[in-house]
């Protein structure tokens, strides 16, 4: 039920204004069905938050330019969402970095202290780094490449994820190796 609110949520926000956006929202959503088993009682958190980690670019929620802070802030004030969701769509793909490069950490990190549960929180990274903006799967050093190539080296973006991309990496390794733990 809580994915499915997440689904219907970002799709509303995201589809017609960004279906670019859209498409990589809902491969997103689909990597997060297949890790689902390495998290147990979190995967509906999981899929809820892979649904909705990129609502913020919906133009009607700009407010700061910095996708994960709006949405966040639209998901906590237009529906009450669930903290820890809320906490995870703020920091997504160390999204803390980010706020950094823009003069926004002490607002984010205040507003959005970071969730302390470290598979959680590796799982969005993986989920995220490992699928195109067109909803693909792909690796997390090809998806850090076209990030930086389609915003360029210099930009914010370019800065912020060439600074992540080791963490990134290390996240989506946690993640692969959890998974390859499995029972099969």
């Amino acid at each position: 039920m809580f994915g499915a609110w997440a689904m219907a949520v970002a799709e509303a926000e995201l589809s017609s204004p960004l279906p670019r956006r859209w498409a990589h929202t809902q491969g997103v959503a689909e990597r997060a069905k297949e890790v689902r088993q390495v998290l147990g009682v979190n995967a509906g958190l999981l899929l809820a938050a892979a649904a909705l980690h990129d609502v913020g670019y919906a133009p009607r929620l700009a407010r700061t330019g910095f996708h994960p802070l709006d949405g966040a802030r639209f998901l906590r004030n237009e529906h009450s969402a669930d903290e820890r969701l809320t906490r995870l769509v703020a920091n997504h793909s160390f999204a803390l970095l980010e706020a950094e490069e823009r003069g926004l950490r002490d607002e984010l990190a205040s507003e959005f202290p970071l969730l302390e549960e470290p598979l959680l929180v590796d799982a969005l990274v993986y989920c995220d780094m490992t699928t195109t903006p067109d909803g693909d799967r792909t690796t997390a050093q090809n998806r850090v490449a076209e990030i930086v190539s389609r915003y360029g080296d210099d930009s914010v973006v370019g800065r912020f994820i060439r600074r992540a991309a080791p963490e990134i990496y290390a996240s989506v390794e946690r993640v692969e190796a959890a998974l390859a733990a499995q029972p099969r």
